[in-house]
């Protein structure tokens, strides 16, 4: 009983219901830690950022390649590359079908891009990555090294848009659901000739249009970042990069639409020889990225919308990277100072 001026301890009500870490048997215990994760774009972006502004796009893709491989030799997980660097015969590292990392952790899936943006990272300009995807096996579709017609969007216009539908009416979709109108709408779309016709349609119908030289990955997901001033993106672009573009998305709600479009005879017979049966099918983002537990996880090279790039001071580096985990329900930005030398660490700045 409570006596005469004796007050009960009462616990106060929790300001939100949202859990902070999900239940333990949501997430398996022999999981790889998600910063061994980060560990490796990281390494891949400084390797790539050295070569910022030379000129030479191979440089900058070998050296983001050579740097992402040895960074999983020691990564606790058994990992086999689904999209990669190209096949054994067209690649040395990083090619679909390698294993890597130590064997000895969890088998996943790994879908990777060193440098999505070579071309960017040569010629100093924004919005160059090192990115890569996980899941449990199967999780992500083996696409093809060709082309696909895409269209993303964020979590409001999900499941509304469809790739066969009038430009105009996707807009009118897209714009509804964001109680805006069309003319407020803001699109990516990659600068090729092949896209003179979708550009057109997408002025006629009154939306903003930004113009990209390379790099949809990251403008994908940008759709679903608020912020970002960009609220589709469409056209046509590389295969693989939309998988990991779903993959990003399905961590945060947003949707990715492709179809593929093969280039010639050659192609079509390597995606039948993948697996792909309907040439003509279009992808949702839970097809291109089908698993449970996925993580995305890509590092700046060069400053852009989402992430900055790489900054090199005396004796080290700054690195801005995104961590998605479906899995946990979190997004992450990630700041971190690397030190060449840890016995005299560099001054540390506030950005």
């Amino acid at each position: 009983m409570r006596g005469p001026g004796l007050r009960t301890s009462v616990t106060p009500p929790m300001a939100t219901t949202t859990e902070v870490t999900p239940p333990l048997d949501r997430i398996p215990r022999d999981r790889t830690p998600s910063l061994e994760l980060v560990r490796i774009t990281e390494a891949a972006a400084i390797a790539a950022s050295h070569w910022m502004g030379h000129g030479d796009n191979n440089a900058a893709d070998r050296a983001a390649v050579e740097a992402m491989r040895k960074a999983m030799e020691d990564a606790r997980f058994n990992g086999r590359i689904v999209i990669g660097e190209g096949e054994r015969d067209k690649a040395p590292m990083l090619f679909i079908g390698e294993k890597v990392g130590r064997g000895d952790g969890p088998e996943v899936d790994i879908a990777v891009d060193p440098l999505e943006g070579t071309t960017p990272t040569a010629k100093g300009r924004p919005n160059a990555v090192a990115v890569m995807a996980f899941s449990e096996p199967g999780g992500l579709l083996h696409a093809p090294d060709t082309y696909m017609e895409k269209i993303a969007v964020g979590a409001p216009a999900k499941g509304k848009v469809d790739l066969d539908r009038p430009v105009a009416e996707n807009l009118r979709i897209i714009a509804d659901s964001l109680n805006r109108d069309i003319n407020d709408l803001t699109v990516l779309i990659l600068d090729r000739p092949r896209h003179e016709k979708l550009i057109a349609e997408v002025r006629l119908a009154g939306a903003r249009i930004r113009l990209i030289e390379d790099g949809d990955l990251m403008g994908a997901l940008s759709v679903a970042i608020a912020g970002t001033s960009i609220h589709a993106l469409m056209g046509i672009g590389a295969a693989p990069e939309g998988v990991l573009a779903a993959a990003a998305l399905r961590c945060v709600g947003g949707e990715l639409l492709g179809r593929l479009k093969f280039r010639n005879d050659e192609e079509r017979a390597r995606a039948r020889k993948m697996g792909i049966v309907d040439q003509e099918r279009i992808y949702r983002t839970e097809d291109l990225a089908s698993g449970k537990d996925i993580r995305f996880v890509a590092t700046g090279v060069t400053d852009g919308d989402v992430l900055r790039g790489v900054h090199f001071f005396a004796r080290g580096a700054a690195t801005h990277s995104i961590l998605l985990d479906r899995l946990m329900g979190k997004l992450r930005f990630i700041d971190t100072t690397h030190f060449e030398d840890i016995d005299h660490p560099p001054l540390i700045r506030l950005e």
